[in-house]
């Protein structure tokens, strides 16, 4: 596995994609959905949105509550069994394939943006 993209304009990057460090207010399970994933509510500190979130197979809906999360807040929304996913917290495979969800080493103000 390497590294494969193109270099892109770092300044260009942060212009068009905003992360912030979101706290997770809520977590639902969603039969609905094709994929298992939880419906989360997300508090920016000025605002709370929602995502579906493939979080399921390492996090139980209590380990979720309460923990800070980054997400990209610009992406628009998606619904997914009519659901309206408003961010997209980020995540990465662990060895397992499994999905570990990503966040600050220390608590920030929720809302605080990547740069």
């Amino acid at each position: 596995m390497g590294i494969e993209e193109a270099d892109i304009d770092p300044e260009r990057f942060l212009e068009d994609v905003e992360m912030r460090i979101g706290t997770i207010v809520s977590v639902e399970a969603f039969p609905e959905a094709r994929k298992d994933v939880y419906k989360l509510d997300v508090d920016f500190g000025t605002e709370t949105r929602q995502s579906a979130a493939g979080l399921t197979d390492n996090y139980t809906k209590d380990e979720l509550k309460g923990r800070q999360v980054l997400a990209v807040v610009n992406l628009g929304t998606v619904t997914i069994a009519g659901f309206e996913s408003q961010c997209l917290v980020t995540g990465v495979d662990d060895e397992d394939g499994d999905v570990v969800h990503l966040q600050p080493e220390r608590e920030v103000p929720d809302g605080t943006r990547l740069y």
